[in-house]
């Protein structure tokens, strides 16, 4: 493993929450210290930021969603299906909230973030599910939170990543809804674990190789959904006709090579997709942008994306 010198100094205050996590092993001890962890890292909501906690009624199950609104803003806003990551396993809407509330503000949209069913109790299908239903719902009922269903994206962290690309395959390949953007940031896609960066960064420091091959292996349940595009992205048949794709990924990240790989399929298939690589930043580093200028910089080109495809015409 590289030196802690080696990641870029704005990583410091991940690498220190990382520090004070607790011993874990069992699904109950990972989410205590995930919570630990994402308490650590976040910030008070400012308060020009209205939410709404609800549930939203889906086929099977009413998904529990947090609303994020620009209280001053006027007039329909666009929106964005907003998904935390934790390897499928961790995290719920006070773990993203810092994330979810930057995006409203920065990006200037209604934020619904998702709080998915997670493993091991709940394995594939049950998160893309309870995220593809918020998607439809939304297209549908934009209106009654403020939004508008013509202006529609999907973004996501880490796990919540690979369900942002499962939604714009889905979507296209179920004829909707009709999405505007796709952004993906650290996202995990699916692919084998004998990538390099798989092997560069197996020991971390943020996320590892085993811990992430564990998490696959749990929401796959094993192979059985191992190559299920809506599972494992990465495994989609085609990656044409896609909506206007962000993928963001962190140089020091065992599943950097997911990120890159994605894209270039997207490329490949003549999509419209812009790859973004944060030098020598961790997995995670989103978290980091209230208190480092670089980290904030990856954080507003992630805007920068969202806010020329959503505002736009």
């Amino acid at each position: 493993m590289k030196p802690e010198s080696f990641f870029h100094p704005d990583m410091r205050p991940l690498l220190e929450a990382r520090n004070g996590m607790p011993p874990a092993t069992t699904p109950e001890e990972m989410r205590r210290a995930w919570t630990l962890y994402a308490r650590a890292l976040a910030a008070p909501r400012p308060p020009q930021i209205a939410t709404q906690d609800r549930t939203i009624p889906t086929p099977g199950h009413d998904v529990p969603v947090r609303i994020y609104h620009p209280a001053e803003a006027k007039g329909p806003l666009p929106c964005i299906v907003y998904m935390h990551g934790g390897g499928f396993m961790l995290g719920d809407l006070d773990s993203s909230d810092t994330s979810a509330w930057g995006l409203c503000e920065d990006v200037r949209a209604v934020v619904i973030s998702v709080d998915y069913r997670l493993t091991p109790e709940h394995p594939y299908p049950a998160a893309f599910d309870d995220c593809f239903g918020v998607l439809r719902w939304l297209s549908e009922h934009a209106a009654e939170i403020g939004g508008d269903p013509a202006r529609l994206a999907v973004s996501g962290e880490s796990a919540g990543g690979n369900l942002a690309a499962a939604l714009a395959l889905a979507a296209r390949d179920r004829g909707g809804p009709a999405l505007r953007a796709c952004a993906m940031v650290y996202p995990c896609t699916g692919e084998e674990a004998t990538l390099p960066s798989y092997i560069e960064y197996k020991d971390g420091p943020s996320l590892t190789t085993p811990r992430m091959v564990m998490y696959t292996n749990t929401y796959c349940s094993g192979a059985k959904y191992r190559r299920d595009p809506y599972a494992s992205p990465a495994y989609a048949a085609d990656f044409s006709n896609l909506p206007p794709t962000f993928v963001h990924s962190a140089e020091c990240d065992p599943i950097r090579d997911d990120g890159r790989m994605y894209a270039a399929k997207i490329a490949q298939a003549g999509g419209n997709v812009t790859y973004r690589e944060a030098k020598r930043m961790l997995h995670g580093f989103l978290r980091a942008r209230l208190t480092g200028a670089a980290a904030r910089a990856e954080h507003e080109a992630l805007c920068a994306f969202l806010r020329t495809h959503l505002h736009a015409g």
